[in-house]
C-alpha cells in the first residue's frame, strides 16, 4: 500500500527548520549553553519526578491478641439422679374406712395438716370405756385410801391386827396402780382415735392417693394412702471412679469438705432437660468411704437448693463437678497453638513487630482455650492467624485484638 504525502508540506517543514538554524547562528554561543543546560535541567527535574520509586518491603500481615490471665475451672462431667430431701409414705395407723380426703392430690400441704379421716366410731367408744374404768379405780383408790387412813390410827392405839393394817395398805397401793393402768389404757385409746385423722408429718407436695374412700385401711386392710416429698431442697446423687478419686487427692479435694483456707471448694452444677444449665450450685456434703466392689465406684452425694420446685424427684441430669481451679493462670486460644513432634510452641511478637519462636509447657484445656503451665508472661501478644507463614525472628505487620474468645 502506498502512501502519498504532499510535497508542498515537506518543503514548509524544511524551510521552517532552516530558518531556525539561521537564527541560531545570530545568538551568541554562551546563550545556547545556557539554553542547553536549562533544557537538561528541566529534561532531568521531569524524569526525577516521573522515575517510577521503590516499592517498600511488604511483611506478612497477622492477627495478635495480648495473653489473658483468669481463674481456669476444672471440672468433671457424669450422670447424676435426683433425689428429694425427704420422701415419706403416708400410712394409715390403726384399722377402719376411710370416709373423706381433705387435700388435692399432687398440692403442697403443710406439716399437720389433715389429710386423711378413718372412721372414729369404734375408737371414740375405746376412749369413753378407758374414761369410765378411770374413773371407776380413781373412785376405787380413794375408798382404799380411807380405809388406810381409818386403820393406821388404830394399830398405834392396838385396836386393829398388824394384819389389818397390811391388808389395807396392800388395797390402796393395788387401787392405785389400778389408776395408773386406767390412765395409760385412755392415754391410748386416745392417741389411737388421734390416728384416725391422719396428718401430714412434714410440709412438701402430696401424691395422688393410693385409697378410694370406703376402703378398709389399716393393719387388716391397704395400708398405703399416699406419698410426700419435701424438694425445697434435693439431693443429687452420681457415682465416681477410683480413679478419679486419687486425681481429687492430687488436687487436694476432700469430697464432702470444705476447706476454709481455699477460696473455693467442690460444687456441683447440673444441666436441666432443656440443655440449660441450672443458675444455682449445689455443695458436695457426702462421699460414701468404701468402694463399691462390683461396679468399681463410690457414692458421692451433694445438697441443692431448689426454691421455685424446678428439680423434680427421680430425674436423671448431667452432673459437672468442680474439681479443681488454676488462680490466676495464663491462657491462651487453642488456635494460636502450633503442635510439632509433640511439642507446643505459639509465636510471640514483640513490641518492634519481631515474632519469636517461643517453645511452651501447657496445662488443662477448657473449651477452647489452654492453660499455659511454662514459657509465657501475663504481659505479652501472641499470634493468633497467619502464623503459619511465619518463622522466628521475622518482622511482621501486626494486627491487634482484644477480642478474647471466652
Amino acid at each position: 500500500m502506498q502512501i502519498d504525502i504532499p510535497t508542498g508540506k515537506i518543503s514548509k517543514c524544511w524551510n521552517f527548520l532552516k530558518n531556525i538554524f539561521l537564527r541560531l547562528k545570530d545568538i551568541p554561543l554562551k546563550y545556547i549553553y545556557i539554553l542547553i543546560g536549562i533544557l537538561i535541567i528541566f529534561i532531568g527535574i521531569v524524569v526525577w519526578i516521573y522515575w517510577p520509586k521503590p516499592l517498600p518491603p511488604q511483611y506478612p500481615t497477622v492477627l495478635a491478641e495480648p495473653v489473658s490471665k483468669e481463674n481456669v475451672e476444672i471440672y468433671v462431667e457424669y450422670a447424676g439422679k435426683i433425689k428429694a430431701k425427704q420422701h415419706v409414705e403416708i400410712r394409715a395407723r390403726v384399722e377402719g374406712y376411710l370416709e373423706k380426703m381433705f387435700f388435692e392430690e399432687g398440692g403442697y400441704v403443710k406439716k399437720n395438716d389433715i389429710l386423711f379421716a378413718i372412721d372414729p366410731q369404734v375408737y371414740s367408744a375405746k376412749v369413753e370405756k378407758a374414761k369410765a374404768q378411770l374413773n371407776k379405780n380413781q373412785a376405787l383408790e380413794l375408798k382404799a385410801e380411807q380405809d388406810y387412813k381409818r386403820i393406821k390410827p388404830l394399830f398405834e392405839q392396838n385396836a386393829a391386827s398388824q394384819l389389818d393394817l397390811d391388808n389395807a395398805i396392800a388395797a390402796y397401793e393395788a387401787a392405785k396402780a389400778e389408776v395408773i393402768m386406767s390412765k395409760a389404757d385412755l392415754t391410748q385409746a386416745e392417741i389411737a382415735l388421734s390416728y384416725t385423722e391422719v396428718r401430714s408429718p412434714i410440709s412438701g407436695y402430696i401424691s395422688e392417693s393410693s385409697a378410694d374412700i370406703g376402703t378398709l385401711v389399716g393393719p387388716g386392710g391397704k395400708s398405703l394412702l399416699a406419698t410426700m416429698v419435701n424438694s425445697d431442697t434435693v439431693e443429687v446423687n452420681f457415682s465416681m471412679t477410683g480413679l478419679d478419686y486419687l486425681k481429687s487427692k492430687e488436687r487436694n479435694v476432700n469430697l464432702g469438705k470444705t476447706i476454709e483456707e481455699r477460696n473455693w471448694n467442690p460444687y456441683i452444677t447440673i444441666t436441666l432437660a432443656d440443655d440449660t444449665e441450672y443458675p444455682i450450685h449445689g455443695l458436695v456434703d457426702f462421699a460414701d468411704p468404701q468402694v463399691d466392689p462390683n461396679t468399681g465406684t463410690f457414692s458421692v452425694r451433694a445438697q441443692m437448693p431448689n426454691p421455685d420446685h424446678i428439680l423434680l424427684p427421680g430425674q436423671l441430669t448431667k452432673v459437672k463437678l468442680l474439681m479443681d481451679v488454676h488462680e490466676n493462670a495464663v491462657v491462651v486460644p487453642t488456635k494460636a497453638l502450633i503442635i510439632e513432634k509433640g511439642a507446643a510452641y505459639v509465636f510471640v511478637a514483640r513490641k518492634d513487630s519481631i515474632v519469636e519462636k517461643r517453645f511452651i509447657e501447657l496445662g488443662p484445656e477448657v473449651k477452647n482455650r489452654v492453660v499455659v503451665s511454662r514459657g509465657l508472661g501475663g504481659n505479652e501478644m501472641i499470634i493468633v492467624e497467619g502464623y503459619h507463614k511465619l518463622s522466628h525472628g521475622m518482622r511482621v505487620n501486626l494486627i491487634k485484638s482484644d477480642n478474647n474468645e471466652k
